[in-house]
């Protein structure tokens, strides 16, 4: 009877050996894995993060593919500024109109840094639109009475914005119309108006269904630095 209970106990031990080699296995691979992640998570969401430019919206200045890193600290101290490039969420995610149409609910910020990462953005039809961010150029803030005719050229309290940055305004036909919008309001508190710099070609307030203004709270980040390609490495003063 003894020796039996002694074989009884030594399977146990050997099957709970079994079990925390099994577990330490375990650990041993996904923890490092589901580290990078929160890692990711908070550094994107306080810190940091890298964004590329995906389409030619904000011409010349930002070509498409270009790397920029985007800090998040400026805007936790103060409101934007005329002038400076933000990252910001997309419309689908705080437009009334473009909500309206929605069929599900707007993911969380958590849940949208997860679906946007690297190794999971690349599936197919995986990333929300509201997970997606664009990037555009503060031309109004809160206050500004704001004009922009159908060239794209802006009018701020009265007065013609010199924007070396834009080359390609939209051309009106002989009878003066465009395919670009203009606009005409003063901006609400806590919002700020934002164009593309190549302004024939850039979905910006001009364009959003649900109105022009953009909130400060769908406001990612400030575009600071770009890292790529090499040859144009450098701070963005544009």
């Amino acid at each position: 009877m003894n020796q039996k209970n002694k074989r009884n106990n030594k399977n146990f031990l050997d099957q709970g050996e079994r079990s925390s080699c099994n577990l330490d296995i375990l650990w041993d691979f996904w923890a490092p894995f589901f580290l990078t992640i929160l890692l990711y998570v908070g550094i994107r969401n306080y810190v940091a993060e890298a964004r590329y430019i995906p389409s030619g919206s904000m011409l010349p200045g930002l070509q498409v593919n270009d790397r920029l890193l985007i800090e998040k600290f400026t805007f936790r101290r103060r409101t934007p500024k005329r002038g400076e490039i933000v990252v910001f969420n997309s419309p689908s995610s705080f437009d009334k109109e473009l909500l309206s149409r929605r069929q599900q609910e707007v993911p969380s910020s958590f849940k949208c840094a997860l679906l946007t990462f690297p190794l999971i953005s690349f599936l197919p039809d995986i990333v929300d639109p509201a997970c997606e961010a664009y990037i555009k150029r503060v031309v109004a803030i809160q206050g500004d009475k704001i004009i922009v005719d159908v060239k794209g050229r802006v009018f701020v309290n009265g007065e013609l914005v010199k924007e070396p940055y834009v080359e390609n305004y939209c051309q009106p036909d002989l009878n003066g119309f465009s395919n670009c919008r203009g606009l005409r309001n003063i901006v609400p508190p806590d919002h700020v108006l934002v164009l593309g710099d190549n302004r024939a070609n850039s979905w910006d307030s001009r364009f959003w269904p649900g109105g022009p203004f953009l909130p400060h709270k769908s406001i990612l980040g400030r575009a600071v630095w770009r890292f790529w390609p090499i040859n144009r490495i450098g701070g963005l003063n544009l």
